[in-house]
């Protein structure tokens, strides 16, 4: 391939049709592009014009890969002056529809990794020949497993780490010539992309046990030693492989999981932001958890630290919590309770028809919640008569329905202010409109990680952070539920998508603070501003 040939190839140099006539000649470009030399705002403008004319959805999202796979810099110059129209249509709900035609749509591979559980010895290669040169400072990786509210899709997942890295770069400017996704395949038990031809994953079912878990310490150990202090964000993992993961490698790298701590960080945020506006107390809520896998317990274990930071016995602290599952009320007898719901579980003997909690409804009447928090993938599940009920024991319920994509979530934000009249605190996981009630206009936060993730992972790596912890999530937590204006009338408890480049800098500030205040940065890192500005990537030619 000629030299002209790999820059218009390579989509970290291609500037398009505006390469400049001088570049175009010392570059060898000269008769390999039109004449004409277009700005990448010119660029840009025509780019917008041809998006607005493709089908609403996984066709626009078609469109917007094409300028990615081509051309970084244009496609995030996009991005940022298209933020809230993009951002569906590039990340949830619309990476749904992709990841289930990923191997059907598949045209190049993003300069994403590979690895597979039949090839171990090759994880270093592997991740080498993917990164290419590039000196890595971020790495998403799943292994498909646990995908949204799909389940199990196998090496298509690795569509959900290209997605959250555009979110990183979009939201806060991490430059996307030093991120790597990964897709790990280990396999997948999804028997409709086992007999499909068109699959382009391994074609047996997947692999667990010492196998999986020498694979997983095989990628961290040649990540370690190729991309020295990158931060590794695992996405999407199974409940029995995702906490586990993150115990084992949370001490010896910067190690991130978003389901767990990422779902945790922006439900405390939106709990804080809730109860600025009710002005009531973090110690006097009761949680109830609709959703008991891994980002019901990362919610969970997120409250359960606060409380306890701010100063409430670690005993009394987990008496605040009410796990529901899809046995019912989890109880410290019930069967098959994971490590991690067996730290919140409730006595038959705290009930007198402990037996007859098995439906939501039920566990309302029973508990009177004062928060509850969906991730149960079950669509409508927030039923009428459950709010109803909520509501008639505290005057401003929190109601977070957060499933998605949009068929998964338990309520819609709508109908919760309108059982309620208006008086239910709500966030939802998907883009909601704004709901009038009552002539009161409310915003509806989206409890979407895309408000927190891209925060943390800037703040911790331009703190060259040794590790990601708890304390350093929670200042990202305090920091996003105190941008939300709490005697604004109908005011979201979250900050709005629109909004998301200006506070993922506050963020990554106070996560970068934290770590420097705790020891955890480089010793060459002292002032957090000036870290996280020197970071930051610019889409410019």
């Amino acid at each position: 391939m000629s030299k002209a040939m790999e820059i218009l190839n390579n989509p970290f140099l291609n500037k398009g049709t505006a390469f400049t006539v001088e570049e175009r000649r010392q570059l060898g470009l000269l008769g390999a592009l039109p004449p004409t030399v277009r700005t990448l705002q010119q660029q840009a403008e025509e780019t917008y014009a041809q998006f607005k004319e493709k089908a609403a959805g996984i066709e626009q999202r078609q469109f917007l890969m094409e300028v990615f796979n081509t051309n970084r810099t244009l496609f995030f110059y996009l991005m940022r002056h298209h933020i809230v129209e993009f951002m569906p249509v590039i990340y949830a709900p619309v990476i749904a529809e992709s990841i289930e035609n990923y191997s059907d749509l598949f045209i190049q591979p993003q300069q994403a990794a590979f690895l597979s559980i039949d090839d171990p010895a090759g994880v270093r290669d592997r991740l080498k020949n993917a990164a290419d040169g590039r000196e890595i400072k971020l790495i998403v990786v799943t292994d498909g497993e646990g995908i949204l509210g799909i389940g199990d899709c196998g090496i298509n997942g690795v569509d959900i780490s290209i997605g959250k890295l555009m979110v990183y770069t979009a939201a806060a400017g991490i430059d996307p010539a030093k991120v790597l996704a990964v897709g790990i395949d280990a396999g997948t038990n999804n028997q409709a992309l086992l007999k499909d031809p068109e699959y382009l994953g391994l074609k047996h079912e997947r692999v667990t046990g010492a196998k999986y878990d020498a694979l997983i310490d095989e990628f961290v150990t040649a990540t370690k030693e190729l991309f020295p202090g990158a931060m590794l964000h695992f996405e999407d993992f199974g409940r029995d492989n995702a906490t586990v993961i993150l115990n084992k490698y949370q001490n010896e790298a910067k190690v991130y999981n978003d389901d767990i701590q990422g779902t945790g960080i922006v439900t405390l945020a939106a709990v804080l932001g809730a109860l600025n506006i009710s002005k009531e107390k973090l110690a006097d809520q009761k949680f109830l958890t609709f959703g008991a896998g891994t980002s019901g317990m990362g919610i969970a274990r997120m409250l359960y630290d606060e409380l306890v930071r701010q100063g409430m016995d670690p005993a009394e602290a987990k008496q605040h919590f009410y796990l529901v599952d899809i046995q019912g009320l989890l109880f410290d007898d019930t069967a098959g309770l994971t490590p991690e719901q067996k730290q919140f579980t409730r006595q038959r003997s705290e009930f007198a028809n402990a037996d007859e909690l098995t439906d939501l409804l039920a566990i309302v009447k029973a508990v009177k919640p004062t928060v509850m928090i969906g991730t149960s993938m079950q669509g409508g599940a927030f039923t009428e008569a459950v709010v109803k009920e909520m509501a008639a024991h505290t005057e401003r319920p929190i109601i977070f329905p957060i499933s998605n994509p949009t068929k998964l979530i338990e309520a819609q934000p709508k109908d919760l202010l309108k059982w309620t009249d208006g008086k239910a605190l709500v966030a939802a996981g998907i883009p909601v409109p704004d709901v009038t009630v009552n002539g009161v206009t409310y915003r509806i936060g989206q409890a979407n990680n895309a408000l927190v993730f891209p925060g943390v992972g800037l703040g911790a790596i331009a703190a060259k952070a040794k590790v990601v912890n708890g304390k350093m999530t929670a200042a990202a937590a305090h920091a996003l539920g105190g941008i939300v204006d709490p005697d604004q009338p109908g005011a979201a408890v979250l900050p709005p998508v629109a909004k998301l480049q200006s506070f993922t800098t506050k963020v990554a500030e106070v996560v970068a603070q934290s770590a420097i205040d705790q020891g955890l940065a480089d010793p060459s890192v002292t002032d957090a501003k000036q870290a996280v500005a020197a970071l930051k990537w610019e889409p410019k030619y």
